[in-house]
């Protein structure tokens, strides 16, 4: 789950990361009130989106006056601001963040990952920061500074004070760098975050050493124990259809392809895709009904796959073990009479009551594809949507 920048800031704020002041803005007026009690000369707008890369979108704007900060707020708010990182579509803002924008010296990098292949916490800092990470690595691997993070100790502070001499801080500016990069730790720990990236990390005039931006994504499966994090949850920035498939406990990430999957298991379905790659054609989204799908549940997945425009033929591959054929069977039938199909329906049955999954469909009189592996149904899958193509 992922939050917005001024919601990551309060969580490292309590922590002790210093921060510039700032507060939220949900209309021109209240971005103009914000910049009042903030005080200062200079603001930052910064609209709120789930997305990186907003200041090169026009998504973060400079203000001298009160006037400015009002045309600001009202010229971001209400419309979609596409990233790099939100892909055509853009993310809708609904706040903005209003800061003050006191003078810096030097943007550095400071970023906290999960690697999951060394099972550790990552730190990783450069000296080169407000650029994006991804950038740094292609161009200059070497200017990434990494510390690999005992998980018996935690970050230690000669840890910390190391990285902050790498980065080229003065003596007085190291202080205020190790105390920002071990709150930072214990903010990424302790709220079981995968992901906090500071970037840019500045040093101002006064040798101060402030988070001027914030991101930070953390673990669903432990939102369980965070309700303070869970409430922060922003389903406007989220697809739709994802919030609608979380709602019936589906796994679903929309994709940009032709063919609509529906699998139960996630490694399986991850096969179904590959496989739909490599008979040439593209996967249109990720879909993991699970391991219990009842036939309630199969009908909503096909009711998602269908909601997309692009979608022209759907994949049906089960392979059951807890789950059992004839139910997908039932919600198949059962998202036919709900739902109307008009793309080609490939079905891939196998393991658990096959064979009266199989006598389902076929008594069922609708209009399917059959297959009997994984590499028959993708291929068929695909030439159904060569043919719906010719047939346009």
């Amino acid at each position: 789950m992922d939050v917005h920048e001024y919601q990551a800031k309060e969580l490292l704020a309590s922590f002790g990361v210093p921060i510039p002041k700032g507060a939220v803005a949900f209309s021109p007026d209240q971005a103009v009130y914000a910049a009042t009690e903030l005080g200062g000369w200079h603001w930052a707008v910064k609209a709120q989106i789930h997305a990186g890369a907003r200041g090169k979108a026009g998504g973060i704007r400079l203000c001298k006056t009160y006037n400015e900060v009002r045309d600001a707020a009202k010229d971001l708010l209400g419309k979609r601001l596409v990233t790099h990182q939100t892909g055509p579509e853009g993310k809708p803002v609904q706040r903005v963040y209003i800061e003050t924008a006191d003078p810096f010296e030097r943007e550095l990098y400071l970023g906290f990952v999960l690697d999951r292949k060394a099972e550790r916490v990552r730190v990783i800092a450069s000296q080169r920061g407000g650029m994006d990470i991804e950038e740094i690595a292609a161009t200059d691997p070497e200017a990434l500074l990494q510390v690999v993070v005992e998980p018996a100790v935690g970050l230690q502070q000669f840890e910390a004070r190391e990285l902050a001499f790498k980065l080229g801080l003065n003596i007085k500016q190291v202080g205020g760098a190790v105390k920002t990069i071990m709150s930072a730790y214990r903010a990424f720990r302790d709220c079981d975050a995968t992901m906090l990236e500071i970037n840019p990390l500045v040093v101002t005039k006064d040798d101060r050493v402030l988070a001027l931006d914030a991101k930070m994504s953390f673990d669903d499966n432990a939102l369980f124990r965070r309700r303070a994090i869970a409430d922060m949850h922003d389903p406007s920035q989220s697809d739709p259809r994802e919030a609608q498939a979380a709602e019936h406990n589906l796994n679903y990430i929309g994709l940009d392809g032709e063919i609509g999957c529906i699998v139960n298991g996630a490694g399986l379905a991850m096969a179904t895709m590959d496989m739909i790659k490599h008979a040439g054609g593209e996967p249109a989204n990720f879909l993991d009904v699970g391991g219990g799908a009842s036939p309630q549940r199969v009908a909503t997945a096909f009711r998602l796959v269908l909601s997309d425009p692009n979608v022209k033929a759907i994949l049906v591959n089960i392979f059951a073990g807890i789950n059992r054929c004839d139910w997908i069977a039932q919600g198949v039938i059962q998202a036919a009479q709900e739902v109307q199909i008009t793309v080609p329906l490939v079905v891939r049955l196998a393991g658990t009551n096959v064979e009266a999954g199989k006598a389902i469909l076929e008594k069922s009189g609708l209009d399917l594809i059959t297959a009997d592996t994984l590499t028959e149904a993708a291929e068929k899958a695909v030439q159904a949507v060569k043919g719906t193509r010719a047939a346009a």
